[in-house]
């Protein structure tokens, strides 16, 4: 029941209630939610509880487990997340080689597992060994010529196909909200916006499974973002196995904060970069509670997923790398133009991949999800085989553009030329010409690029999970990698030119290309989401080396300068507007000279407010309002004359109300008078009983006066997490303003279609 005292009016559903009606303080599906209601709900519960627990040993207890469960929902989340992430994490690397081969000692084993147990392995053909055989050698006995090519190529554009039809097929059937990032829509279930089923049991079940598939498909796209989704509905589910949150949809909200951050945490391994994503990415009501919360759900996460170990080298992710060489002042210039790549590419992959998106809602083309994943997993897979850079998994293509070259690496990103004579330690090799590899791998990598810049664009938003942050990334770490290697050569050749003089000696190390690929990835993450803190903290936290921090600041700053010059909003925020979500983002500035009166309802012309009156309307006539409108919720005046403003009325609980009255409460029929007065009039012998519904009204409505600038109301609206405000001039009622009123002024104010809002 609502029961939040005689502050703001609201109390026990009806006098003749003595135990909660079902239902009673929940929403419908696509509303948002009251915060300040929640919020009291949450003190009157926990003030109560307070009170009880110096009653006797068993409530103090009970208050005892109703502190603890907080603690103990974070926990089970962390552990949940972290597995899911470890098991993810497997199963994706093995059905990324199996497109490719299998190995013969166990089939379950992927190609570095397979070569592990294998003692006929060498150092020098270590990618080699007898158990792992290629498709082509298990079926026709060859490993090299153009039959075993081709065969190896159908092949692997089979499984890769077989994988996107499975992972499209089982969303449409089971969860059709297991598709795409999620991150749009939890930053809008975060804002108070109810989604039913988003979070849900299958959702979770079928989202872990697909996402398995479409990386393992070798399609442009990762799976961070989408655990990001996986973690919240862990979050979800936990949290409702605790009244405490499963009653009070702003506390459940504090949880999922939580639970985004563990899936940032397992995602990148960075668990400090995970509470600050959550803070500064997704979250929209972030108190210092919840950030300890978060960090300790993300400590628990991280910790689960490293007991795990899914890549074998006692680190969280894939691509860890540490670097031995000192950056310096003069590569500032090289991270700054990589910064400003990256906003102009965020910028290049906002616009066209909304607009696809737009084209994908408004045509016939939306029609055929299955037929649009399957045509482009095929073009993917076609072009990507004969390029060893597409054709590998993007963790994997980003772990070797991140990594130093040393003296024991293979790639051929690393083929230069030595010097005979060189005696250095191993971590510490100077820099040397570039060999016939090194320039393979450029202008591989160059076709790379424009292949993952092109088709990324049409994969992110296809009826499947999608994440950006990889693709992002791999774009960036491309560009930063040939960024590297051409000063790297640049300062080997002409090292007497006054910019390398100082720092860079014949024999040195001085340039380290990786580093590049790593400020690159941050600067093309940054300009598509528009992180900075969080993203820097993640980069450092993945390289674990405090001194690259000021390169990643600069790109990330410069990035975000870049791309909030053609536009503020960032790829989620997209793809929010896209969606018609009723989502006030904090960022967004209003500057517009208006007024409530100017958006308020009704306007001039339009038919008057529908308001139930104190005590003169019947249950009839209250069930005839609610049957012929859809508000929702009623303002209560004290007569259609006076229009004195007494309180605000929910529809649902109206609803709730009567209908529980009929069934309970004798003598209440349709010409009973409904009262919202605290004592009712005595009313004659033979008059029907009647409904007293003085409980259910707020008595303390938000309200404005009718010259409020609407800046003040969209700050109000933003900050309270309001649904609706009430209009009045003098305690006369004058109108109505809801969010969706708010949201549509703003889009007509920025010249965009104020119909675009489709929600509540």
């Amino acid at each position: 029941m609502v029961n939040a005292g005689d502050m703001n009016g609201s109390g026990n559903l009806m006098d003749f209630l003595d135990e909660p009606f079902p239902d009673v303080g929940t929403y419908e599906d696509f509303h948002t939610i009251d915060w300040l209601r929640e919020k009291s709900r949450d003190t009157d519960r926990h003030r109560k509880i307070t009170s009880k627990s110096k009653e006797s040993i068993w409530e103090f207890i009970k208050s005892l487990l109703d502190a603890w469960s907080g603690w103990v929902v974070m926990l089970l989340i962390g552990l949940l997340a972290g597995t899911l992430a470890g098991v993810i994490d497997l199963a994706v690397d093995w059905m990324t080689d199996l497109k490719e081969g299998v190995c013969l000692s166990a089939f379950w084993y992927s190609h570095e597992q397979c070569c592990w147990t294998s003692n006929e392995t060498t150092f020098d053909d270590r990618d080699k060994c007898p158990l792992w055989q290629k498709w082509s050698e298990l079926l026709v006995s060859q490993s090299e010529g153009a039959s075993a090519y081709i065969l190896n190529y159908f092949l692997y554009i089979m499984w890769a196909l077989c994988f996107a039809f499975l992972a499209v097929s089982l969303v449409r059937v089971f969860a059709p909200y297991a598709c795409g990032s999620g991150i749009p829509e939890i930053k809008t279930i975060l804002s108070g916006f109810i989604i039913r089923g988003y979070l849900g049991k299958w959702t979770l079940l079928i989202k872990t499974v697909t996402l398995v598939l479409v990386v393992s498909s070798g399609l442009s796209l990762g799976k961070e973002g989408p655990l990001v989704h996986v973690a919240c509905c862990c979050g979800n589910f936990f949290s409702s196995l605790f009244s405490k949150y499963s009653k009070n949809e702003g506390k459940r909200r504090e949880v999922l904060s939580a639970a985004a951050a563990a899936g940032v945490s397992v995602a990148f391994g960075a668990p400090i970069g995970g509470v600050l994503f959550s803070l500064e990415e997704v979250s929209y009501y972030f108190p210092l509670k919840t950030l300890w919360r978060s960090f300790f759900a993300a400590l628990v996460a991280a910790f689960t997923l490293r007991s795990i170990n899914p890549f074998g080298n006692s680190r969280l992710v894939l691509f860890y790398v540490e670097y031995h060489t000192p950056w310096y002042m003069a590569e500032l210039f090289p991270f700054i133009l990589l910064g400003v790549f990256g906003g102009l590419w965020g910028t290049l992959f906002i616009r066209c991949n909304i607009a696809w998106c737009r084209r994908r809602k408004t045509t016939r083309l939306g029609k055929y999800p299955v037929l649009e994943v399957i045509v482009v997993t095929a073009i993917t897979a076609i072009i990507a085989y004969p390029n060893p850079y597409t054709r590998r998994s993007t963790s994997e293509l980003i772990s070797e553009l991140f990594n130093d070259c040393g003296a024991l690496e293979s790639s051929q990103l690393c083929d230069y030329i030595n010097d005979p004579n060189m005696t250095r330690p191993v971590d510490d090799i100077p820099d040397r010409p570039a060999g016939p590899g090194v320039y393979t791998a450029m202008w591989q990598l160059a076709l790379a690029l424009v292949f993952k810049i092109v088709i990324t664009i049409f994969t992110f938003g296809m009826k499947i999970p999608s994440g950006l942050f990889i693709p992002s990334m791999a774009v960036g770490a491309m560009a930063g990698r040939m960024v590297g290697i051409g000063v790297e050569q640049l300062a080997y050749h002409h090292h007497d030119w006054i910019i390398f003089r100082n720092w860079c000696r014949p024999g040195a190390d001085c340039v380290t290309p990786g580093l590049y690929a790593m400020v690159g990835a941050a600067a093309c993450l940054g300009g598509v989401t528009r992180m900075t803190v969080s993203l820097v903290v993640i980069m450092f936290e993945l390289t674990g080396g405090l001194e690259y921090i000021v390169p990643l600041m600069a790109a990330a700053v410069t990035s975000k300068w870049v791309a909030d010059a053609f536009g503020k909003e960032g790829i989620y925020e997209a793809h929010i507007h896209l969606n018609g979500y009723p989502f006030l983002d904090v960022k967004d500035e209003f500057t517009h000279r208006t007024l409530a009166t100017d958006v308020m309802r009704p306007r001039r012309g339009e038919a008057p407010l529908s308001v139930l009156t104190q005590d003169s309307m019947t249950v009839e006539d209250v069930e005839t309002l609610i049957k012929e409108t859809d508000y929702n919720g009623f303002p209560v005046v004290v007569s259609k004359d006076s229009e004195r403003l007494i309180g605000f009325a929910q529809r649902r609980e109206l609803i709730l109300a009567i209908k529980n009255a009929r069934q309970r409460q004798d003598g209440v029929v349709s010409n009973s008078i409904v009262y919202f007065t605290e004592d009712p009039p005595e009313l004659p012998p033979n008059s029907p009983h009647p409904l007293k519904l003085r409980r259910i009204l707020n008595l303390s409505p938000f309200t404005v006066t009718d010259h409020t600038p609407m800046e003040t109301v969209v700050d109000i609206f933003r900050k309270l997490g309001l649904r609706q405000c009430l209009v009045t001039r003098s305690g006369r009622l004058l109108g109505i303003i809801t969010k969706k009123d708010v949201l549509r002024h703003m889009a007509q104010m920025a010249n965009q279609d104020p119909e675009s809002i489709m929600f509540n």
